[in-house]
């Protein structure tokens, strides 16, 4: 059945693109069916789609890539410079870009001056001279190839708790790719100290009954409840040393010696008789 109306023409070179990815294959289908002047921006994009800005603004550079969008700078009568984006239904159909200006006219030579007569150098046997030996070329360097960079991965045990979420429920079966696309957002996770049986209730909790992609639940939920970090631990208070021991002290009555603030006789001897020492 046909429709009549509200519908959009969209061609099969576009849907059934190779090099496209599925999430700009869908932007550009709804930017299609959008009608002349709406916003089709990464943050309108983003309040319309659950995907986020970076998923979002990696499709429209995709589709800006394979000639479906263009960005262009404009300058409007206030003198404001401002970014419009043009959609395209065939990539062919996009306008090619203004040419730069030439470059400008490069100042004529003076010539140079011509000799005077009488000063032009004769030639003579003293004045020749001897060709030098002919030098070959050393062999060149060959060019090395900067070294790749790699960036960081995701986290080891982000692609293994993606793979099992369909242990906590059978619907969130994804595929390979999809699990390699989500593994940087579940990887934020982990790296916050979320341990995996957590990150996975966390997803599976509460679905809906109707679920058509799954890939997009979870990227929604690992993006908008991922938790923030945790404060830095507080700095636990010194621990104070022990008190210092009593210097050793020699007994008065019998020499023996013990620790003791000060000097004096140990316990086991008589105190000693203050008659005696004034004596």
């Amino acid at each position: 059945m046909r429709h009549a109306s509200h519908y959009t023409v969209v061609g099969n070179h576009l849907l059934q693109h190779r090099e496209l990815s599925a999430t700009a294959i869908g932007v550009a289908a709804h930017i299609q069916s959008l009608p002349d002047g709406a916003p089709i921006g990464v943050k309108a994009l983003t309040a319309r789609f659950p995907e986020g800005e970076i998923r979002i603004g990696s499709a429209l550079r995709e589709l800006e890539r394979h000639g479906y969008l263009q960005r262009r700078r404009e300058r409007l009568q206030t003198g404001r410079v401002v970014t419009r984006t043009y959609s395209y239904n065939r990539p062919e159909a996009a306008p090619d870009e203004p040419p730069l200006p030439p470059p400008p006219p490069q100042p004529p030579l003076e010539p140079e001056p011509e000799p005077e007569p009488g000063l032009e150098p004769q030639s003579g046997p003293g004045l020749e001279s001897e060709p030098g030996p002919d030098l070959e070329p050393g062999p060149q360097p060959e060019p090395v190839a900067p070294a790749e960079v790699a960036g960081p991965g995701p986290h080891p045990g982000a692609l293994e708790l993606l793979a099992g979420l369909r242990r906590h429920d059978p619907r969130l079966l994804l595929s390979e790719r999809d699990v390699r696309r989500l593994a940087p957002d579940a990887s934020a996770w982990l790296e916050r100290g979320i341990a995996p049986d957590a990150v996975a209730r966390a997803v599976s909790a509460d679905l809906p009954d109707q679920m058509r992609n799954p890939a997009a639940v979870v990227a929604y939920r690992l993006t908008r409840l991922l938790p923030p970090r945790l404060p830095p631990a507080p700095v636990a208070p010194p621990v104070r040393d022990a008190e210092a021991p009593h210097p050793l002290q020699n007994c008065d009555g019998c020499d023996r010696a013990f620790r003791a603030p000060y000097p004096r006789r140990c316990r086991d001897c008589p105190p000693a008789d203050p008659g005696a020492d004034a004596a």
